[in-house]
């Protein structure tokens, strides 16, 4: 007779710690990045902050270290969307930390242009920081993950990946979005069998840096009563919003789960 699985198993708040985790995050700098790279801190993981903006990396390494006591965190400049430099830092961060057991691949960009006047260079550049950028890091990380047979790979996709967003314009960043949703379908199923869990976090529409820049045009003033009045809560989602779901998706109290995407929405998509 199989052992009771509920008695066997150790406490779900153990499941969900992090200690001893060595974690990275893409974007790591700002907004939801940074909101997730907090999450794992405090859940006891060790984290490497990954942006372009080296004094903004240390920022917020320096207030990991300094909030929480037991872990390490590392900064790491770098273009996600070059092969090269991407492999470079996933081997750097290896050695560092002396294995990557869960990355967060949460950089990208947003823009909102008319499609039948977007520039070509526009479109790529959007695919390329948005899709691209992910597909090469999980690529990077996964040849690491799989000599340990073990591996957490989060995506930061979007609702916009599963809609499209009214009234704004943004076919670029809804298709890439989309992509990435599809890449984590994909990439869970091939590598199931190696140990590795691969699902996306697909925010709504979220108080980020990004979007108070948006907001402050004169578009975003339009947009924003359209926005809430499509949102049965009525509020905005906090970056604070998503980092439940990043650690629970990162933990071992999630290793059942692959190929998901956990939407936090305020509950947009049940309308």
């Amino acid at each position: 007779m199989s052992a009771d699985p509920i008695l066997s198993s150790s406490s779900i708040m153990d499941r969900l710690s992090l200690t001893g985790k060595n974690a990275l995050v893409t974007g790591g700098n700002k907004g939801i990045g940074r909101a997730i790279a907090h999450a794992y801190a405090q859940a006891g993981a060790n984290v490497a902050v990954i942006g372009r903006n080296e004094e903004d990396n240390i920022k917020v390494v320096e207030e990991l270290t300094s909030l929480y006591k037991k872990i390490d965190a590392k900064p790491y400049a770098c273009n996600v969307t070059d092969e090269k430099l991407v492999f470079q830092v996933m081997g750097k961060i290896v050695k560092d930390f002396g294995s990557i057991e869960i990355a967060c691949n949460n950089a990208g960009i947003a823009e909102w242009v008319d499609a039948e006047i977007m520039p070509y260079s526009n479109w790529q550049k959007m695919i390329a920081n948005n899709l691209d950028s992910a597909f090469l890091c999980a690529k990077a990380q996964a040849q690491h993950m799989i000599k340990k047979g073990y591996g957490k790979i989060l995506f930061t996709a979007s609702l916009s990946g599963k809609v499209s967003n009214y009234p704004q314009h943004q076919a670029n960043y809804n298709a890439a979005k989309a992509g990435v949703i599809s890449l984590t379908r994909c990439l869970a199923t091939e590598w199931a069998p190696k140990g590795i869990r691969v699902n996306s976090l697909s925010p709504g529409f979220t108080i980020t840096p990004l979007l108070d820049e948006l907001i402050k045009t004169e578009l975003g003033k339009q947009y924003y009563s359209e926005w809430i009045s499509r949102i049965p809560m009525k509020i905005m989602g906090e970056v604070s919003d998503m980092q439940g779901a990043a650690v629970f998706l990162s933990s071992e109290a999630s290793d059942y789960a692959t190929g998901i995407d956990l939407v936090i929405d305020g509950g947009y998509l049940a309308w």
